[in-house]
């Protein structure tokens, strides 16, 4: 397989791309390594593509000092990606001389390689001729670790380049944006882009805060220092500001508010926001604190790892409230910082994390979005070294691995996947590939109870989740899939209205028919149903492919509160590999129209089980009291989940 990332580039040297084991070069490989400023590039057989695109940047924004004649990655967000995606197995991989672990990406066995666009914005015209080259060089997968938010999809490179590799059999996957926990914040909501959503996994690194009323709060941390045992000052940053300082300024330590002399050789606390947590670590050293302790926001539920440039632990709001309330009724808080530790099995697991950006869908909202989750929170892979994973100019350290957290992680993670399904499926389409993760995707975390939305200790929605974490090896047989041509997609385009001009930015030689196609028919693994009004009906169709053995399939309905879900047929047989059968849904809405609220999202399930597979798709259903024209408005209304 062939895994492409589209984003900063790549560090060459890094071990995650060493080439042993791997045979010659396929001949239908098309692409080249560029030269990296007027040298070789050094690829291999394992890293076979590395090619770099600004002419649209420096036509937007002229030719800048950074703008290199390489493809080498400089910021490290594109060696992460590509390494998470397709990494080969590194036996002592390590962040800082910590950590020790062996690294590998999704499919270690793939061959990579990497298209450079991001300089660091991305520009369209950049993005379209990397896709151009990406078509053309033989990729199998496509990365797309970067996201805009187009309110159509003719006005979106990503689009437009994803449909036409679409069309070349190319599987293309998306991040769905780090926006959350805002609804209708997703991104990349194309329905032939498979867009992922980030959860966190059961792996913490932390740090202990110990107080000396003896409380022990836990928090994040990454440090490499030994905890000295001592018990330090405490002052919170609005309390060390300068003379002519703003408390807010002061109490986030963003750089030039606080006073040295009343910081020097005391913990720092600071609040969360404002400026990064590793310019605050600066902003700390250049003041003299000893350690820092950032205090989560209440609306804010992850803590994520970051490179701290002095002993740090980053509490969540929980804990945050704990050592306020310490420091408020105390007239000298002290307090020590632990070491660093790594803890496994960490529960509840996954969580929706809470940047991960949230349906509903507003470009099309009969179109779940995201289509499922994968590990994207505190995730470790090979890092450039042209500078520390701090990104502070101050700070002098390299790493070759570091941790990162965004849907940009989640992305190649889940590509990762699809490169393994495509190998063992050569034959599977962009669609099936899809198919396969979501619907044999799960909603529970490790305490076999519903995934919780990270922002609360609610349960998560298919608008937080999709169809749920993806399960690789349950992906590999799904018995069956729900699957889409290349006409599925170009009759998509004309049922939201498209005409034959704006199709042609997609397809050529394509008319639209006389009447409108039903956009609910619309072949995808999940069923999202807009406004029903109390006491009406819609039906919607689907098809299934067997791509499994022979078989009797029996539905099974989770009904959406509020809503009556039938099918018909309620069985359906298939006697060969690549038979297709096709069902109708008939969903009513049995709501009072007088019981509030007037206007929700209510959830539930469709399952087709032989006694061996279970093909999930999750059902979305907008209940209202009156009718409503979803092609001019997306009420969020309120979230009901089953």
């Amino acid at each position: 397989m062939r895994t492409a990332c589209m984003h900063a580039g790549v560090w060459p040297e890094s071990s995650s791309f060493h080439d042993q084991g791997f045979g010659p070069i396929p001949k239908r490989w098309k692409g080249r390594c560029d030269n990296d400023n007027g040298a070789p590039f050094p690829c291999n057989r394992k890293l076979i593509g590395a090619k770099y695109f600004y002419e649209g940047f420096v036509n937007k924004y002229g030719r800048r000092k950074h703008i290199v004649d390489t493809a080498r990655d400089y910021n490290g967000h594109g060696t992460h990606t590509l390494s998470t995606a397709g990494g080969n197995f590194v036996p002592g991989a390590s962040v800082f001389g910590m950590y020790n672990g062996t690294a590998r990406g999704g499919a270690p066995k793939a061959r990579v390689s990497a298209y450079k666009v991001c300089w660091p914005a991305c520009q369209d015209a950049d993005i379209l001729k990397a896709f151009d080259h990406a078509i053309d060089d033989g990729v199998d997968i496509i990365s797309i670790s970067m996201s805009g938010v187009k309110s159509n999809y003719y006005d979106s490179a990503i689009a437009i380049g994803a449909f036409a590799a679409v069309k070349h059999g190319i599987t293309v996957i998306g991040a769905g944006g780090n926006d959350g926990p805002t609804p209708g914040t997703i991104e990349n909501t194309a329905p032939w882009i498979i867009t992922v959503g980030a959860s966190t996994i059961d792996r913490d690194i932390t740090a202990d805060v110990h107080l000396q009323n003896g409380v022990r709060l836990k928090g994040k941390s990454l440090w490499k220092g030994v905890s000295d045992g001592r018990m330090y000052p405490l002052v919170r940053g609005e309390d060390a500001r300068t003379q002519s300082g703003s408390p807010v300024n002061a109490s986030a330590c963003e750089p030039g508010s606080l006073d040295p002399n009343k910081v020097k050789g005391k913990i720092l606390v600071c609040l969360d926001g404002s400026v990064s947590p590793m310019l605050k670590g600066e902003t700390a050293v250049g003041a003299g604190a000893v350690g820092m302790i950032i205090c989560n926001h209440p609306t804010s539920a992850d803590v994520n790892i970051h490179h701290h440039v002095l002993h740090t632990v980053h509490l969540n709001y929980t804990n945050a409230l704990a050592i306020y309330a310490y420091m408020n009724t105390t007239k000298n808080p002290m307090g020590l910082i632990t070491y660093t530790k790594v803890e496994h099995g960490v529960k509840p697991a996954p969580v929706v994390a809470d940047f991960s950006s949230r349906g509903p869908n507003k470009n099309t909202p009969e179109i779940l979005k995201p289509d499922f989750i994968a590990p994207g929170a505190d995730i470790m892979a090979a890092f450039t070294e042209a500078q520390s994973p701090s990104l502070l100019p101050s700070d002098v350290r390299r790493t070759k691995y570091a941790f990162m957290s965004g849907t940009s992680m989640a992305c190649p993670t889940a590509a990762g996947v699809a490169a393994l399904l495509k190998s063992i499926h050569p034959h599977w389409s962009p669609a099936a590939i899809r198919s396969a993760l979501m619907t044999t995707a799960t909603r529970l975390s490790n305490t076999n109870r519903p995934i919780l939305d990270g922002t609360s200790s609610f349960e998560g929605t298919p608008f937080t989740y999709g169809a749920g974490l993806i399960r690789p090896n349950l992906a590999a047989d799904p018995g069956l899939v729900y699957d889409l041509s290349l006409r599925d997609y170009e009759m998509f385009l004309c049922a939201i209205g498209y005409n034959q001009t704006i199709m042609k930015t997609f397809t050529n030689n394509y008319t639209c028919p006389l009447v409108k196609p039903n956009i609910l028919n619309f072949n995808y693994p999940s069923i999202t149903v807009p406004p029903l009004s109390t006491g009406s009906s819609i039906t919607v169709s689907r098809v299934l492919k067997n791509v499994g053995s022979p078989g009797t399939y029996v539905a099974q309905i989770h009904q959406p509160l509020g809503v009556l879900v039938s099918v018909k047929p309620n069985n359906l047989q298939f006697t060969k590999i690549g038979q297709e059968r096709k069902f109708e849904l008939t969903l009513t809405s049995t709501r009072n129209a007088t019981s509030p609220p007037h206007d929700v999202y209510t959830f539930g399930d469709l399952i087709w089980s032989d006694g061996r597979h279970k093909v999930r798709s999750p059902i979305t259903v907008h209940t209202t009291a009156a009718s409503n024209d979803i092609s001019k408005q997306l009420n969020l209304g309120t979230i009901i989940n089953l």
